[in-house]
């Protein structure tokens, strides 16, 4: 089945045109996003809304179809964050200086680690962490309603 394009834009609006995993704005991005099933289709996920969220390329890439990631703090197998069942706030804040994304819960950490949110698997190579810096410096980033660490 396809997702008709009115639950597109409802999906798009909801998330105020950002990715509803890193908090990445659509609009400085050269490649539009997707729309992501929280429960993937494979996993007999649905097209409804509320199985849907706004994805950049990196973290729908990254997630694929896996629901569940390891906290490296605890060890633990937990389910990775929902947008639709949990509050992004609650388990991730950004560093001080905006750059990295910071699990603060096991499903924040587990996130983190399963969409390498911050690049950390590749040593040497931190794209993401450069262009937050760029976007930090044009003030489009993070965003306003974002925890921050404190200095």
């Amino acid at each position: 089945m396809t997702i008709n394009n009115l639950t597109k834009r409802t999906v798009r609006q909801r998330a105020e045109d950002r990715c509803e995993y890193c908090h990445s704005p659509e609009r400085i991005s050269t490649s539009r996003f997707t729309i992501d099933h929280i429960l993937p289709r494979s996993l007999g996920g649905s097209d409804d809304a509320e199985n849907l969220a706004l994805a950049c390329s990196r973290c729908n890439q990254r997630r694929y179809n896996f629901i569940v990631g390891r906290d490296l703090e605890s060890a633990a197998i937990v389910s990775l964050f929902n947008p639709r069942q949990q509050i992004w706030m609650e388990h991730f804040v950004w560093s001080a200086d905006g750059t990295q994304i910071i699990g603060t819960t096991p499903i924040g950490r587990a996130t983190c680690e399963r969409l390498d949110m911050n690049d950390d698997r590749y040593e040497g190579e931190r794209s993401i962490i450069e262009a937050r810096a760029l976007w930090i410096e044009a003030g489009w980033h993070p965003p306003n309603d974002d925890p921050r660490q404190a200095d």
